[in-house]
């Protein structure tokens, strides 16, 4: 049974939050039990061992990233998921290795989709993965926690939910290994994971991390297709 705990200093916020999880667990037939706590120093003295934190992350005296902070020296294997109303705090949310970044308010089919994604984390499932050489060693990198690829000629930055992950290779190789894995290479910079498409118009895709990422005019309409292809195997979920 998975453990999940709400934390956010306004009540009816935390009340709703707990409930909402709670709905669409009962919808995946999943059985959980799920603790609400109105403070960081609430969550950290609790006892109980959570798969799954959601976490405010403006609150009064302990904010929600000093908390992380904390509960991270505790708990490293567990996933935490922050929730805002500020994009400020994202790029902050790498340092404690943050499963997800969802802003306030949060959509129901995106909060399904964490929390599908969470499931299928905690029942540790196969994940699909590439192997690439950084340093004479071979690196095993996981799809899912990939939100996209940066090119620098032979210089790729891989942007993940725990950091950013830097090695060489030609982009030509990188597509291959990716070719029908959900990846698109929106520019001639950028290869994005469009399962974390969030928002997107002709010039540019925002990723459900907050992250702007250009399209290029002349890739427009394959990402589109690419894009609904992707949403149509995942049940049509962003």
């Amino acid at each position: 049974m998975l453990q999940v705990a709400v934390c956010d200093d306004e009540v009816i916020e935390c009340c709703d939050m707990a409930k909402r999880i709670k709905e669409i667990m009962e919808d995946m037939k999943i059985e959980c039990i799920i603790r609400q706590f109105q403070s960081g120093r609430e969550l950290l003295q609790a006892l109980e061992s959570f798969d799954i934190v959601f976490l405010d992350i403006i609150m009064q005296d302990l904010d929600g990233m000093k908390t992380a902070q904390i509960f991270r020296k505790k708990a490293f294997d567990k996933m935490l998921v922050f929730v805002s109303s500020s994009r400020e705090y994202v790029f902050d949310a790498y340092d404690v290795e943050a499963f997800q970044y969802l802003l306030k308010p949060v959509d129901d089919k995106k909060l399904k989709r964490v929390l599908q994604k969470a499931v299928l984390k905690t029942e540790k499932r196969p994940q699909e993965f590439i192997i690439v050489s950084r340093e004479r060693q071979k690196v095993k990198l996981f799809l899912d926690d990939i939100y996209y690829f940066e090119i620098k000629g032979r210089v790729v930055d891989v942007h993940e939910t725990e950091g950013i992950f830097t090695y060489y290779e030609q982009i030509g190789e990188l597509e291959n290994k990716l070719r029908d894995k959900g990846f698109f290479r929106c520019h001639k910079s950028y290869l994005i994971n469009l399962k974390y498409v969030d928002l997107y118009n002709r010039q540019e895709a925002i990723l459900e991390n907050g992250e702007t990422i250009v399209i290029a005019k002349r890739r427009y309409d394959e990402f589109v297709q690419e894009l609904f292809k992707v949403m149509r195997e995942n049940g049509g979920l962003l």
